[in-house]
């Protein structure tokens, strides 16, 4: 039996993405990014100075917060506040370690970028929505640090973008919601940088293991849905060609 997607997309078939920038007055990068019905606010902060480690290097940083609103699901989450949930913690370091491997530190000198990643709906994918939306954010920081001259050239090294994928019925399939999410008997998260190169993936047999060759199939889905979303990223950045510098 085949799955049926609730939303009658072909399995290949990622949800409509879309990208609107400068969506908050203050942050040097804003955008609300859209899947399907996943929104995510993300925004990039600047601030002078690096941890303790970095200090004297010449090296700048980026670290990553995300946080989910109560009212993002369906039944309210009590908000997170003294003691972060181990997911929580887990998906922040993801976006990090995944947005940090698009910028030349050295380039940044030594500042820190903060990317905030807050879910205000979520359908599955928040992850993956908040390093692809992030990445958006990223470049238009970037964008307004070169304008204001406290940047001579541009970090911008790298082009980084991050879907779904699982398999449903033992068949592959792109860009989960969350009816999926929930039915998939494997779940994988992958992070991919503009030459296709993987980042990050974060795979699970939710019920039972999977073969090496349904492991190519899902690869295989992420990179051909990856490449949908490096392109929608760059329609969204205005002076794509003056950032990137990779």
């Amino acid at each position: 039996m085949v799955w049926q997607r609730p939303d009658e997309r072909q399995p290949y078939e990622l949800r409509p993405v879309s990208f609107h920038t400068g969506f908050t007055r203050f942050a040097p990068g804003s955008v609300l990014t859209k899947c399907g019905e996943t929104q995510v606010l993300c925004t990039v902060s600047v601030t002078e100075g690096v941890p303790k480690f970095l200090t004297g290097t010449g090296k700048g940083w980026l670290t990553a917060e995300y946080r989910m609103l109560p009212s993002a699901t369906q039944q309210r989450q009590e908000r997170e506040l003294l003691k972060l949930s181990g997911r929580t913690q887990e998906i922040q370091r993801l976006i990090g370690r995944s947005l940090r491997a698009a910028i030349d530190f050295e380039a940044l000198g030594e500042r820190t970028l903060t990317v905030d990643a807050d879910v205000l709906q979520a359908d599955a994918g928040t992850r993956t929505a908040a390093i692809t939306g992030g990445f958006v954010a990223l470049a238009n920081a970037i964008s307004q640090l070169l304008q204001r001259g406290v940047l001579e050239r541009s970090p911008l090294c790298g082009q980084i973008a991050a879907v779904s994928v699982g398999l449903l019925q033992g068949e592959p399939y792109l860009d989960l919601n969350y009816v999926e999410d929930v039915a998939a008997t494997v779940d994988l998260n992958v992070v991919m940088n503009h030459h296709l190169g993987i980042i990050e993936i974060q795979g699970t047999g939710e019920e039972g293991s999977f073969s090496r060759t349904q492991l190519n199939q899902l690869l295989d889905f992420a990179e051909k849905g990856i490449q949908h979303l490096l392109i929608a990223q760059r329609e969204a950045i205005a002076n794509w060609e003056e950032l990137f510098v990779g």
